[in-house]
Parts: C-alpha cells; structure tokens; sequence
C-alpha cells in the first residue's frame, strides 16, 4: 500500500522566562532571576571551540549581567554578536516531529486524501550589562585581564583567588548575588578559569531596531569539551532545560560523564495527539526523563548536514541548515584555507574531510541534586542518522462493505488499541488522562466501533474488571491463608 507522508514540526515547551545554561545572572534590583530553559550552539574539532549562547529574560537591561566561567582570557577579536534567527532555524529544523500517513479504503482503492498540517517550533533570546576601571580601587584578589565593547555588549573578563573576593567585587559594585553564588564559583576559580562578565551597553544598544539582544558568540582554544552548568544552578528555580546543537567534523557529540540515550523515536500514537503534539512530547520527555533516573544526555537528531550531502532528514520540517547558517554557527572550516592545519587534531585530516558537517541534537533537563557535574563531552566516529518522530495515520473514508473493508475495520480497531496503549506507555499517563483528546472531533470514519473514545471506554471498562479478578484473586488468597492458620491452630492439620 502506498501511503503519502505530511510532517508536523515539534512546538517544545519553554517557560516565558529563558536563561543562560552556562553562567548566573547578578541584578542591581530586588528582582529575582530564575533559569528555565536555554539554547547553545557548540561547534568543535581539536582543541578549537565556538559556543554561541541565545537566552532571554525579563526586566530591564539596564539591570543586568551575566557571568560565564572561561578557560582563557578571551580578546576582543574571540567575541562576537549574530542573527537570533540562527536559533530559530536549528531549532525549527533538529526538533522532533509529526509524521502523518493515509490509510486507502480496500474497498475503494485509488481514493486517497491528503491534507498538510502546520505547527511552529519555540525559540529564545540573550542577555547583558557596564563596568569601569575605577570600581577595581579595592583589593578583591580580582583583576581585569581584558575589556572591551562588542555590539551592544560591555565585556569585562576577570581573573580571581578566591571566590570571596570575586563576590565581594560583585556585590559592591552593585550586584545582587544569588544565594550559593560563592560555592559554585570557588571549583572555577580552583581550575584557573577566567570570568566572562557581560552587559548591556545601552548607547550602542540603542542604535540597534528592536527591543531584543544578539546572541554572544565566543571563540577559543582548549583540550576540554564542556560546558559550565553548575554556575547556572546558583539562581535556579528547580528544573532547568537545555538544548544543544553540535556541529564537528567526524561525528556525533556525546557525553562522556554521563549516560547517552536516544529519545524514543518511531512509535505510532494517536491522531488526536497531532492537536497538541507540544504538550504530547513534553510529557514524553518528562516521562522518559523520570525513567532515566533524571541524569542522563537524551539525543533529539543527528545527521551529516554537510553542504554537499542533500539529504539532511527523513522526513524534513523545514529548510535544512544553509552554508551561511553553519558559518554563522561557528563551522569555521568551511571557510578555511587548508593549507593551515594548526587549529585541528595532530593527525591532520584528508581534504575529504574539510567541509564535512555533522549536526547533533542534545536535550538536557538538570537540577541540583541530578546534575553534580558540569557537562564534558566529546567528540565520535559515529556518522548514524537519527531523529525523533512519531506517526500518526488517518483512518481510510468511504463504504467497507466488501470483505477486505470488514477486515480492515478490525485491524484498524486493533491497531487503535496498540496506539492508545504506545501513548500510555511514551507519557506516563493513565488511559482515563486521554478521555477527553479521545472524545473530541479526531476520527473521519462512520465506524463508532473503531473511534478512540469507544476504544477508551472499552480499555477502562477491561481495566477495571481487571483490577476487580486481582482484587478477588489476593482476597481469595487471604482467606486461605488465614483458614490454613485456623485449622493449624485447632490442631485440625
């Protein structure tokens, strides 16, 4: 049977307020600031990193920074401002997706339908603040290794001893600092890691259209893949996610100090869930994510997005990543001179290699008490294709009174059946969660006997009686066993 195929992109559930995954924010207001939810780009091969952070928040800018931990003193020439949109195209293209199929009526064949769905994808923003030289006259054991002005961004890059004096600094320059600030800056200070303080500089601000920050773009050399979370945690308001788009050379990225395991992905669920696929992957993941003990790398998508390679998804959601966009992610290779190997691994890849890109996909949902560590990655070999999709499939229309039509009926009730059972298994929720997606318009057969809300009431009713045969079986149990101790007790056995 040939069946068409529609896609529906993932609309993934952010809170209204997103933050950077990477470094806390300090107010000069009573205002509080919460992580939720974060986007960065990570693009390596060798030693070379490029990481582009894309946040958002409420408030003023003017009262405002962010600090992020860096292993080197960054120049002005390692910083720079891009397009926001960027996030919004990985975004929209690596997100899970709805695939949709038809079924043809066996009765009528060669009456297909077909009816394209739309949805959107969320996306985020940045963040920002000013410093100067004569709020250094104290000695905080912090000194200034570099500053300078990016866009709309003053940057201040610190070095300090002891992360007293680094807090002290903060706060006496006017900074509210979250509770826990100190514990979690005291291992990056110990590691010898710079300060990457960032603010808005709100002259060069207003000359940009819009009331929006770009996202920072930071370039440097290091032997550690990773990425500083920890930091993040001192003003986090519980669960925090974060999503991240790799771009290297040879492989997918993983993480290397904690486990890596692909998101469920292939398994056919309801039509109704087409009507909220959002909340339907939401619950998916906070489900699988429970199941993984809460501390565990999930992979969304992985493909070879290089230029030359045409076929970038199966199916695709949008326009894949162009030449352009993978450059303005940090791929800088492609715009490389290969004559130049020293910002690549000792063993100099073949110029087969050179413009290679491979696209990673990495959702993380972290606390506290799950997420000790920063995360530490690393680069593989591994070049298999993966993305998250789930199937939907639309009943056949029509009159099924030939002999192949009647059989039809009762597949598709069987095949409904395993779908409401795949959802309960996917998300977590009971079948009685589903009652009202299931009663509302999904089907466009005239079988009532194949439609998911009388396929539901069926499961509960099989459900409950049941749970009624256990119930008897453990009371008939019981019983037994207190007339084997009676009659033991009478001395009768």
């Amino acid at each position: 049977m040939k069946q068409k195929l529609f896609i529906l992109s993932a609309t993934i559930a952010a809170s209204p307020l997103l933050y950077s995954f990477c470094g806390f924010y300090v107010s000069k207001a009573d205002a509080t600031l919460k992580n939720k939810t974060s986007q960065v780009i990570l693009v390596r091969d060798g030693n070379r990193n490029v990481i582009t952070m894309f946040n958002d928040f409420k408030g003023d800018t003017k009262d405002f920074a962010m600090v992020v931990p860096v292993p080197v003193t960054l120049q002005k020439s390692d910083v720079k401002v891009i397009d926001q949109s960027l996030f919004q195209r990985l975004n929209d293209y690596s997100a899970p997706r709805l695939v949709e199929y038809y079924d043809e009526n066996p009765c009528e064949p060669n009456n297909r339908r077909y009816k394209a769905l739309s949805g959107k994808v969320s996306g985020v923003m940045v963040d920002e603040a000013v410093v100067t030289k004569s709020e250094l006259k104290k000695d905080y054991h912090v000194k200034v290794e570099a500053q300078y002005i990016v866009g709309e961004y003053d940057i201040i890059i610190l070095s300090a001893k002891e992360s007293n004096g680094l807090k002290n600094w903060l706060t006496d320059n006017g900074y509210k600092i979250p509770k826990g600030a100190e514990e979690v800056l005291d291992p990056y200070i110990k590691s010898n890691l710079k300060f990457f303080v960032v603010k808005v500089n709100e002259q060069e601000k207003k000359k940009l259209p819009g009331n929006f920050l770009r996202p920072i773009q930071i370039s440097f050399n290091s032997p550690k893949f990773m990425l500083p979370i920890r930091l993040g945690m001192a003003n986090a308001d519980g669960d925090q996610d974060l999503v991240v788009y790799a771009f290297t050379r040879k492989g997918r990225i993983e993480c290397t100090n904690y486990r890596n395991v692909n998101i469920p992905t292939g398994n056919k669920v309801p039509l109704f869930v087409q009507k909220n696929f959002g909340n339907f992957y939401d619950n998916l993941f906070t489900h699988q994510w429970q199941r993984e003990n809460q501390d565990v790398s999930f992979l969304e998508y992985a493909w070879d997005v290089s230029p030359q390679n045409f076929y970038h998804c199966d199916p695709c959601i949008a326009t894949a990543p162009s030449e352009y966009d993978l450059v303005q992610s940090g791929v800088w290779w492609l715009q490389k001179d290969w004559s130049d190997y020293s910002d690549v691994n000792d063993d100099n890849e073949d110029d087969n290699l050179s413009r290679n890109v491979h696209f990673t996909r990495l959702h993380f949902r972290y606390n506290r008490n799950h997420f000790a560590q920063d995360l530490m990655f690393q680069v593989t070999p591994n070049t298999e294709t993966f993305q998250a999709r789930y199937v939907i499939t639309h009943p056949a229309t029509g009159n099924f009174t030939c002999d192949a039509g009647k059989k039809y009926i009762q597949e598709l009730k069987s095949r409904r059946r395993g779908e409401l059972a795949e959802l309960t298994s996917l998300t977590g929720k009971g079948i009685d969660n589903w009652q009202d997606a299931a009663s509302a318009s999904n089907d466009e057969e005239d079988q009532p006997e194949a439609q998911y809300a009388t396929l539901l009431q069926q499961a509960n009713a099989e459900d409950e009686e049941s749970n009624r045969s256990v119930a008897g079986i453990v009371l008939l149990g019981v019983t037994m066993l207190g007339s084997v101790g009676l009659m033991r007790w009478k001395g009768m056995i």
